[in-house]
């Protein structure tokens, strides 16, 4: 690799981790140029080297969050099927951590900017599509396994588990003290008895 190509990609590195910084501290509502360019150190016209606009920062912002999201510490079970596969996807979501906190606290933050612009909604539209995809599969294990209804529609399943892990991350967001790690996976184990109560009730 060429020297120039080598600054070039850690001078990208280097704008990439600002843009984290400033997401971090200030939310998508604080992410401009200027304000990268500070977080650097360096002239706004550095970072227009890598943005043309407002759009593409955002756009970046996204990528980078989903990138933190997928690379951060998650529960693991070894061989989990089934509903104990479910559970721990949905704990993965909620803020139980600092660190899950802060990317819930940005995510719901992305929510504004993405509903505003046709690329980004169909952007983050595909990204919630990927994670109802993994949920159901989750759930089409449980059904052969018998721990959930068979005749239930996965899909729908699948959309009700985000529905209401969503929820809950928006409630431990404005209310930590109500809703500390605890009692949020208290809620979720709740939250999967009565999928399988209606298991139980159907065989």
């Amino acid at each position: 690799m060429s020297p120039a190509r080598t600054d070039h990609d850690a001078r990208r590195h280097d704008v990439s981790e600002a843009v984290w910084r400033v997401l971090a501290e200030h939310g998508f509502a604080g992410l401009t140029l200027r304000a990268v360019a500070a977080a650097m150190g360096a002239s706004t016209g550095l970072v227009t080297h890598y943005f043309a606009g407002k759009h593409e920062l955002i756009a970046h912002a996204l990528d980078i969050l989903e990138a933190r999201t997928r690379q951060r510490p998650r529960l693991e079970a070894p061989a989990a099927t089934g509903l104990p596969a479910l559970r721990i996807h949905l704990l993965d979501i909620l803020p139980l951590t600092p660190d899950g906190v802060a990317i819930n606290r940005i995510w719901v933050g992305s929510w504004d900017v993405a509903l505003s612009d046709p690329a980004l909604f169909a952007a983050q539209a595909t990204r919630y599509e990927r994670i109802r995809a993994v949920l159901r599969a989750a759930i089409e294990d449980a059904q052969r396994l018998g721990e959930l209804p068979a005749r239930a529609d996965a899909w729908r399943l699948a959309t009700t588990a985000l529905s209401f892990t969503h929820g809950l991350v928006v409630q431990a967001l404005f209310a930590p003290d109500r809703l500390p790690p605890e009692h949020q996976i208290e809620l979720v184990d709740d939250f999967l008895a009565g999928l399988a109560a209606d298991a139980d009730q159907s065989t």
